[in-house]
C-alpha cells in the first residue's frame, strides 16, 4: 500500500482586495471585493511506505496547504488524496493516530513541563496504557539521547535539544508518517547533523514515512532520495536526488578577495558574475572544470579570503521553474 495517494489536488482561497482612499475603506466594509488565489492547482503524486521525500518550493508556492490538505486540516475544492488508505477529510481522526507532525518554528511541547511529561501526555492523549508508554519513552530516550535533560523543563532546555524531544514526543504513539517542516532551522551545523542522524536512526529503526520541507540543501542531500518542487500551486520537478545534483548542484559560487586588483581566470565552465577592484564572484560549473583547477587558475599568494558554497536552493528552484514554464 502506498503511504500516500494523490490525484488532481485543488485548492483555492478567496481573500478580500485592499482597496485604496476613504471610499474604498467604506466599501471593504460593506461590500467588499474578492478575489480567488490558487493555492494549490491539480498536483498528483504518490509516496511510498518508508519513503523519505523533500517536499519543496519557495514561500507561497502551495507547500504548507498541501500539507494541511493531507493531514486533515483544511478541505480540498477539488481532487482525491489518499493517507494509509484514509481519506483525511472523511477519517481525520482516525488519520490522526497515523501521523506525527514536527514544525521547527513552532512549539508543540509544554515549556513549563519536563520531556518525560510531555510524553506521558501524548501519550494518554493517543490512549496508550501507562506500561506500554513508559517502554516508549525508555525507547525513545535511548534512540534520541535523552537520558541528561528527560527530566528537566523543557523552557530550560537548548534549541537543538528541544527538537530531539518534539520529535521523539511525535513518534510516542508510532505513527507511519512523520511531516517534517524545516526540522533544522536556526540549528548549529553540530546540532543540525544530530538531527538529521536521529532522522536517518528513525526512518531505519521504525521504518516511519519522512515527509520534509526545508530550505537547507544539506538536509535534502543527507535524508532523501527523491525530491519534489511546487511552485505556484504546480509540481515542477518529480525526481530522484541524485539526478537532481548530477544537472543542477554541480555548480559552486565562489567568492574571492585579493590582496590587489587581479583579472578573474579564463575557462570553460567559469562565468564571472561579478568582478571589480579585489574582489570577484565567479560560477564554477564542475561538471566541465574541477572546482580544484579553477582555485589553480586563482593566484592563491595574492588571495586574502575565499568562500566557496552552493548555488541557493531557492535559485535552483527558480531555474527549474522557468526551464519548465519554457518546455509547457
Amino acid at each position: 500500500m502506498k503511504a500516500i495517494e494523490v490525484r488532481d489536488l485543488s485548492k483555492t482561497f478567496r481573500i478580500k482586495e485592499k482597496e485604496k482612499g476613504m471610499r474604498g475603506s467604506l466599501q471593504a466594509v460593506f461590500r467588499p471585493r474578492m478575489k480567488e488565489i490558487r493555492a494549490v492547482e491539480r498536483i498528483s503524486f504518490e509516496v511510498e511506505e518508508g519513503e523519505m521525500l523533500a517536499f519543496l518550493g519557495p514561500n507561497g508556492a502551495g507547500k504548507s496547504t498541501t500539507i494541511k490538505m493531507l493531514t486533515g486540516i483544511l478541505y480540498p475544492d477539488g481532487g482525491s488524496m489518499r493517507v494509509l488508505g484514509l481519506d483525511p477529510v472523511e477519517d481525520r481522526r482516525r488519520l490522526a493516530y497515523g501521523i506525527g507532525t514536527v514544525f521547527g518554528q513552532k512549539e508543540q511541547l509544554w515549556t513549563h513541563l519536563t520531556p518525560y511529561d510531555n510524553f506521558r501526555f501524548c501519550g494518554a492523549i493517543y490512549d496508550i496504557l501507562d506500561r506500554e508508554a513508559e517502554g516508549r519513552i525508555e525507547k525513545l530516550a535511548e534512540v534520541f539521547e535523552l537520558e541528561e535533560f528527560l527530566h528537566t523543563p523543557v523552557r530550560s532546555l537548548s534549541l537543538g535539544q528541544r527538537i530531539r524531544c518534539e520529535i521523539a514526543a511525535s513518534l510516542i504513539h508510532r505513527p507511519r508518517i512523520l511531516f517534517l517542516d524545516e526540522p533544522t532551522i536556526g540549528l548549529d551545523p553540530v546540532v543540525k547533523e544530530n538531527v538529521r542522524s536521529l532522522i536517518r536512526r528513525m526512518n531505519r529503526e521504525f521504518s516511519t514515512t519522512v515527509f520534509l520541507t526545508s530550505h537547507d540543501l544539506g538536509d535534502i542531500e543527507k535524508l532523501c532520495r527523491r525530491i519534489l518542487i511546487v511552485n505556484r500551486g504546480r509540481i515542477v520537478l518529480d525526481d530522484s536526488v541524485e539526478h537532481l545534483k548530477y544537472h543542477y548542484l554541480n555548480k559552486k559560487i565562489v567568492e574571492v578577495r585579493m590582496r590587489e586588483e587581479t583579472p578573474p581566470p579564463r575557462a570553460e565552465g567559469i562565468t564571472v558574475l561579478k568582478a571589480g577592484g579585489e574582489k570577484m564572484k565567479l560560477e564554477v560549473d564542475t561538471s566541465k572544470t574541477e572546482i580544484g583547477e579553477a582555485l589553480r587558475l586563482i593566484d592563491a599568494d595574492r588571495v586574502e579570503d575565499i568562500n566557496i558554497s552552493n548555488i541557493p536552493l531557492e535559485d535552483i528552484i527558480t531555474q527549474i521553474y522557468r526551464s519548465e514554464g519554457r518546455e509547457g
